[in-house]
């Protein structure tokens, strides 16, 4: 995209900084904007709006609701090669309406796309970014058979059902070809989907592929590497789910030895306590939400990345699963320093449970 196209694109998503995830004052991830986190918080007039009840139906919610302001594919990778070295492949598909007129296509299509790509060691973090329009075919994503992409970069089944399925993407000095295949099922977050973000009810529709495992080819500079490890994506999609006093939030993926899942966030609030959610999730896929009563998740050390102190050490307790983990960074300079700048990276888990899984920290 050329630098006017760029700025184009910047002035129609409305300045984005990140979930969980990632984007400037206006959209996902950075600093607060006086409508609230990344713009989240700005009038929804026109646009569908997050229900509790609303039944999910698959493959059909595997792919877009351009009904709604703000959507995303976000996939996790914590991989391994031969030697053992660890690595993390981060791949975000965002969308977001600019006007609530679903019905519009080609060039006159609301829907602004941008992608975000990051390849981790524990020494180097490589990122790029891509803009796209909705309409033309330059971005978007499908149902059926399952396909998510923004030029070049696509995450796409390799047959009619939605794994197994094959994931591409690189920027300037790395690259990604990887396999990923289901090993359990699609869970649904929150209270069946409907994933609260305050306590004044703000709201998405939420749900995740934790049980996928991936394995294939990354190339990090002149070195390609083969690696395997298991995999999370996540699809969150809504239209208005932060309050103007939340100025970002703090997002843990967790794959535990044993085969547990563990998915918690916290939402953090000016002058207030953080609103939690957290979920337990089973090898079997059985998903249980945790009163957050239940859950201790506390910064226990910070350091400084791009030039602001971010808590990169994380203590979790859950009593009642005899759950005590200290969370660390494979790499502490994994700032996505991008158009929309946030932290995003692997992580090792220790403690009562061994894991690894995935960390993202906005409006910092």
């Amino acid at each position: 995209m050329s630098a006017e196209g760029r700025r184009r694109a910047l002035r129609l998503l409305g300045a984005l900084a990140v979930t969980g995830a990632a984007a400037p004052a206006t959209w996902l991830g950075g600093r607060a904007a006086a409508q609230g986190y990344a713009g989240l918080g700005a009038d929804a007039e026109g646009y569908s709006q997050v229900v509790e009840g609303r039944r999910f139906a698959f493959p059909r919610d595997r792919g877009p609701h351009p009904d709604f302001r703000i959507e995303w594919w976000y996939l996790t990778a914590n991989l391994s090669d031969a030697a053992g070295r660890a690595f993390g492949v981060q791949w975000t598909l965002f969308r977001q309406a600019v006007s609530p007129d679903p019905g519009l296509d080609g060039w006159a299509s609301p829907q602004i796309w941008m992608g975000h790509a990051a390849l981790t060691s524990a020494d180097r973090h490589l990122t790029a970014e891509k803009f796209g329009r909705g309409g033309v075919g330059q971005a978007g994503a499908v149902a059926q058979p399952y396909r998510a992409w923004i030029d070049d970069w696509r995450m796409e089944s390799l047959g009619e059902g939605f794994s197994p399925l094959r994931l591409r993407a690189g920027g300037r000095g790395f690259s990604y070809d990887l396999g990923l295949r289901a090993e359990g099922p699609e869970v649904l977050q929150g209270r069946a989907g409907y994933s609260v973000k305050s306590e004044r009810g703000q709201a998405s529709y939420y749900y995740s592929a934790p049980f996928l495992r991936a394995s294939g080819e990354l190339r990090l500079g002149g070195e390609r590497v083969e690696v395997s490890g298991p995999a999370w994506l996540d699809r969150e999609w809504s239209s208005q789910p932060l309050e103007a006093d939340q100025p970002g939030w703090d997002w843990f993926s967790v794959h535990l030895e044993g085969g547990d899942k563990l998915m918690l966030y916290r939402m953090r609030r000016v002058g207030a306590r953080p609103y939690l959610s957290a979920a337990w999730i089973r090898p079997d896929g059985a998903i249980e939400r945790l009163d957050p009563a239940e859950v201790a998740l506390a910064p226990a050390a910070e350091a400084e990345v791009a030039g602001r102190m971010i808590p990169l050490e994380w203590t979790v307790e859950i009593p009642s699963r005899g759950l005590a983990l200290i969370v660390e960074p494979l790499n502490r300079a994994a700032w996505m320093d991008m158009s929309f700048p946030y932290w995003e990276g692997p992580i090792r888990v220790e403690g009562s449970r061994a894991g690894v899984g995935y960390m993202e920290l906005t409006g910092y």
